[in-house]
């Protein structure tokens, strides 16, 4: 091996054959590529809903100043690694879904959700963006996200303003009256993201040999519940 070394020693590599294979995927086990299938799949998800909610709001996108809802979103998402955006103050996670509700806030709401969600979600996968054989997700954290998503979606449907007017406006049943049919891509595509969180909590909690516990709320009076333990 050694003389085989030394003979080859001055000449030039020849460029490895790109057949997708990458060396960090030694480290990785089928849980964590499933882990990671997942994850990316959400986060398509929650990207088409971002364009949804400012094409129905188009005044939220306008407060940022964005030539088009595209650039707003792309403004977003370009943020995702850490999900903190300086006219949040500060907040991530739920606190930031509280935010995008309260009548009093003047900024971006859809920004203000969707990084809530993001960030909410990104903390139940611990931050992460790629997983490795010695990571450990927290299978009830994954089962609690997909709860808090479910009371994010009931405000988003409910909350008003002092005139009684919803803050956001998302599905639309407006449109069966005159034979279009009700609006309920936001349903579906909120759906998704909560049954890839449910699918992943059980493979992780079977994976694991632990125990979810299962927690049953009125969507009305609901509290989020915690993600990281």
């Amino acid at each position: 091996m050694l003389a085989a070394c030394a003979s080859n020693q001055n000449t030039t590599p020849s460029k490895p054959a790109d057949d997708g294979f990458n060396s960090a995927q030694l480290a990785k086990t089928d849980i964590d590529r499933v882990a990671e299938a997942h994850q990316r799949e959400i986060f398509v998800d929650l990207k088409i809903l971002t364009e949804k909610l400012y094409r129905r709001n188009p005044r939220e996108w306008r407060k940022g100043g964005h030539a088009s809802v595209e650039a707003a979103v792309a403004r977003i998402f370009e943020g995702a690694h850490s999900w903190q955006y300086a006219e949040l103050e500060g907040k991530r996670g739920t606190d930031a879904i509280f935010l995008a509700f309260r009548p009093e806030y003047q900024g971006d709401r859809v920004l203000a959700y969707i990084a809530g969600l993001g960030s909410m979600i990104q903390s139940a996968f611990h931050d992460k963006t790629a997983f490795f054989i010695l990571d450990d997700l927290e299978p009830q954290g994954l089962y609690n996200a997909a709860r808090n998503v479910e009371i994010a979606v009931w405000k988003l449907s409910n909350a008003r303003d002092p005139q009684g007017e919803l803050i956001m406006l998302s599905n639309e049943a407006a449109g069966a009256a005159n034979g279009a049919g009700a609006n309920l891509s936001f349903e579906r595509e909120f759906g998704k993201i909560i049954g890839t969180l449910d699918v992943l909590a059980i493979i992780v909690a079977d994976k694991a040999n632990r125990t979810v516990v299962k927690i049953i709320q009125n969507l009305a009076t609901a509290v989020f519940l915690p993600i990281r333990f």
